[in-house]
């Protein structure tokens, strides 16, 4: 037998009412149910706790000098058991989701929203990285579903028998400035010059920046790299402080073109088109991977997208 929860809370109940059938009409006992507990935690103790012959009822100076640890460990204890219930219906309700960048802030939300609609106490994670990282996670079973960029007509580089993609929506990688800058822009383009922001090239839009934008203007312009992150939201930054020009997402940016912040510069630079897809591992999967992965076509997010790029 040990110290119980409900025995700390015996002895402060009667510290605080002072009276041991007050105590036991708190603890919702009969007071001779409530006095054989407390004679039992006494027993289990080796002391008497209560000085009963005061009135109302004192604790005993070494029970008083424990006082305020009784009731700290009263807490502790009873956030452990809320933190326990939550931590076992959390496990049972949750999804891991890995995403690109510029995808974690224009398409997962959508995702989240419909779990918790189809099961309120959803827990959702989401883990953004880029596209090799993303595929890592998800072949290291650290997620279950992985939402990616790919060009159209492209496999991503992972073995298609290990896994299942399914097409969820189109995009477009746009370049972009800050509408104030679009002048600016202009003159350094008539002398052939393009400041922009670059991408690294070992993450996917480096590398379809190389392959699909810089291989074509190379034949036009002296590029002049400003800058180069990895993170499209800092590009997205960058192209908004009109230092330079920055190929982001069309659904991204879609709202800092339509209030005029950004302008898009597609009938001068080039862009490329991009498919979102959605990522598992073939085999087995929990009830909610399942239902996650049968609505994911059905985003909202879906036709946002496809209706930013017609």
């Amino acid at each position: 037998m040990s110290m119980r929860l409900e025995w700390l809370e015996d002895i402060l109940a009667v510290a605080e009412t002072g009276s041991f059938s007050e105590a036991a009409e708190r603890r919702r006992l009969t007071q001779s149910a409530f006095s054989r507990r407390i004679q039992q935690i006494e027993d289990y103790v080796g002391v008497e706790l209560f000085d009963r012959r005061c009135k109302p009822v004192h604790l005993r100076p070494t029970t008083e000098n424990q006082r305020e640890q009784i009731a700290q460990l009263i807490s502790l204890l009873r956030q452990l058991i809320v933190d326990l219930k939550r931590g076992a219906q959390t496990s049972a309700n949750r999804i891991v989701l890995a995403s690109q960048h510029a995808l974690t802030a224009t398409l997962t939300p959508s995702l989240i929203e419909k779990a918790q609609a189809y099961q309120p106490d959803t827990f959702v994670k989401i883990r953004s990285a880029n596209l090799d990282e993303c595929l890592a996670l998800l072949l290291s079973r650290q997620v279950a579903i992985a939402i990616l960029y790919r060009l159209p007509g492209t496999d991503h580089p992972v073995r298609p028998d290990f896994v299942e993609t399914v097409t969820i929506g189109t995009d477009r990688l746009i370049p972009t400035i800050a509408a104030r800058q679009v002048d600016w822009l202009n003159r350094h383009l008539m002398l052939n010059e393009l400041p922009y922001v670059a991408y690294p090239t070992e993450v996917f839009l480096g590398w379809v920046m190389e392959r699909l934008v810089l291989s074509h203007l190379r034949q036009e312009f002296q590029l002049q790299p400003k800058a180069e992150t990895a993170l499209t939201l800092a590009a997205l930054e960058m192209a908004m402080t009109g230092i330079v020009v920055a190929w982001l997402p069309l659904s991204l940016v879609r709202r800092r073109i339509a209030d005029g912040t950004l302008v898009d510069l597609s009938d001068r630079l080039p862009g490329c088109g991009l498919e979102v897809t959605a990522v598992r591992l073939v085999g087995t999967s929990e009830a909610l991977e399942q239902w996650v992965w049968s609505q994911i076509a059905l985003l909202p997010a879906r036709d946002q997208i496809n209706s930013e790029v017609q």
